[in-house]
């Protein structure tokens, strides 16, 4: 834990990472715990809520590592986990964890396109999921030879067996396979901006190695009476390192409620009916529930803490956060492959509106130029990362020459500019390459093109982001349309629902624009900035 300190300097030159040679994420977040104690307060879309004790995520972990054992999993096998925010997704992270297995953690709005990639991708052999999920992977299951065996937390279905009824069947006895700290744990897929998405592969140390960066932005969590939640799923980084594992690593419970579309009236309510104290809200989150009026009249807050990452919020939400929950919202900034590594935290530094705020205790982030060199303050540059760190991921699945692409010597490259002022503060200025920021997630075009160019409609598209009020960007499709096709109002949403469909909601093109050719480079690639640089995209 960090040490609490008036100064940021004395905060951050008092810590020192303290990882061993033996860790086990599960056996840490679980095993270690007080059985007795609250761990998951569980909000059903009924409304209904239940709570479980370490214990029960203990006996019930147990059970599935067993069921699993059962079905002949092997070390280092991949346990894909399409849930929400639900108690069984917790359970079958830390059975995967104490069994030595790699967790995958997959979105359930992704849809089957999104799904047959990763899945294929990562080689899962086996896959927890719902009704909606079994439903999902009936349409490709006989294009994934890896995927051996589905468990339906909604009891049995065709292709898919009963996970309830047979961990009933299962002993809650389980000795957990003893793990390195760098042994592998976790592949959570990040968009790049041409091509397919990469895996990201990261090591049990990463929880430990996420720890001040959770501590730091949430005033010194954890503190008495804390209770944490988040809108953000739990199959993306923010949702399960920045807010479920680290909260059962210190043994205070996590609210679990996700809706199925984010109602800001409806999270305020949430965090006042549950006294909720710390919350990462990602910022078009905040953006919506600053239209809520008059929300500190209405509804009651117990908000110790509120972290917020993604994007720079603004000093008018800044502003408003003060003024609505009478604490300031902490920034933080981090990506897929090395999160949490820079932030701010009121209780030790002076927060200034438009920065992403200081690196984290623990962390070396500069800014550098193109062979590696530290850059000085003022001078734009590439905001980089110095291995080695804990939080950082292993290596990108199958994939080394991106993974070397990653780095200038020790220097891991964040695909991000920006500039460290004269006090350490670091200021973002924008990407490198072509990611782009929606409604808190960062999605890669070459994703959506892929999705754009199987519809039959569509001969070559190009996708980029455009500035949005609400989502800070959203995604916009130039389309060139095959021979026999006309544009009109009918076919524009048919692409929409389609991508929708096979990738996911907050990936669909909200704009779409029908051009006879795109700006190509001499070897065929696609100009995006020439895309983004016309009027219309201002």
């Amino acid at each position: 834990m960090l040490k609490a300190a008036g100064q940021y300097g004395e905060v951050y030159d008092s810590f020192q990472w303290q990882i061993p040679e033996y860790y086990n994420i599960g056996v840490d977040i679980c095993d270690r715990q007080n059985p007795a104690a609250k761990a998951i307060i569980f909000r059903d879309q009924d409304g209904q809520v239940r709570d479980y004790s370490f214990g029960d995520l203990k006996a019930l972990s147990n059970r599935f590592a067993n069921l699993l054992s059962a079905h002949g999993a092997m070390r280092e096998d991949r346990l894909a986990i399409l849930l929400p925010q639900a108690p069984e997704t917790a359970i079958a992270h830390i059975a995967a964890y104490k069994s030595g297995m790699i967790a995958v953690p997959l979105f359930v709005l992704f849809g089957e396109e999104a799904l047959e990639y990763r899945l294929s991708a990562s080689g899962a052999r086996f896959l927890v999921t719902d009704k909606s999920g079994v439903e999902k992977i009936a349409t490709i299951r006989d294009r994934l030879p890896a995927l051996e065996a589905v468990f339906c937390i909604d009891g049995s279905m065709e292709d898919a067996q009963d996970f309830h009824a047979l961990l009933e069947r299962s002993s809650d006895r389980f000795e957990p396979v003893p793990t390195k700290a760098d042994d592998p744990a976790l592949i959570i897929f990040t968009s790049g901006t041409t091509g397919n998405p990469k895996g990201a592969l990261h090591a049990h140390r990463v929880l430990l190695g996420h720890l001040p960066g959770v501590e730091f932005p949430h005033n010194f969590f954890p503190q008495d009476q804390d209770l944490f939640w988040t809108p953000a799923d739990w199959a993306w980084i923010g949702g399960l390192i920045d807010v479920l594992l680290p909260s059962l690593h210190h043994g205070k419970p996590v609210l679990a409620y996700r809706a199925a579309k984010f109602d800001p009236e409806e999270a305020f309510r949430l965090m006042a009916d549950f006294k909720v104290r710390n919350v990462f809200m990602p910022p078009t989150a905040l953006k919506l529930m600053r239209q809520v009026e008059k929300p500190r009249e209405r509804f009651s807050h117990d908000l110790r803490s509120i972290g917020s990452g993604g994007e720079s919020l603004g000093a008018g939400l800044l502003d408003w956060g003060r003024e609505t929950f009478g604490i300031n919202i902490n920034e933080f900034y981090g990506q897929t492959e090395c999160n949490l590594v820079v932030g701010c935290c009121e209780q030790a530094m002076d927060i200034r509106p438009g920065s992403m705020g200081k690196p984290i205790p623990g962390h070396q982030v500069e800014v550098i130029d193109a062979d590696g060199n530290v850059l000085p303050a003022g001078e734009q540059g590439l905001i980089a990362v110095r291995r080695p760190d804990p939080v950082m991921f292993l290596r990108y699945w199958q994939n080394e020459q991106a993974t070397a692409e990653k780095f200038i010597g020790d220097w891991l490259l964040t695909g991000d500019t920006g500039k460290k002022d004269e006090d350490g503060y670091l200021w973002y200025i924008g990407r490198d390459d072509d990611v782009i920021t929606t409604a808190g997630y960062r999605v890669g075009p070459g994703e959506i093109e892929d999705c754009l160019i199987n519809h039959p409609a569509v001969q070559l598209a190009a996708v980029i982001g455009v500035p949005d009020p609400i989502r800070t960007q959203s995604v916009k499709a130039y389309i060139v349309l095959r021979d026999g096709f006309s544009e009109d109002e009918t076919l524009t949403r048919e692409i929409q629902t389609y991508v929708k469909t096979k990738l996911a909601a907050h990936e669909y093109p909200r704009a779409i624009a029908y051009v006879r050719e795109l700006p190509m480079t001499t070897t065929g690639k696609v100009m995006r900035r020439k895309l983004r640089d016309l009027p219309e995209n201002s």
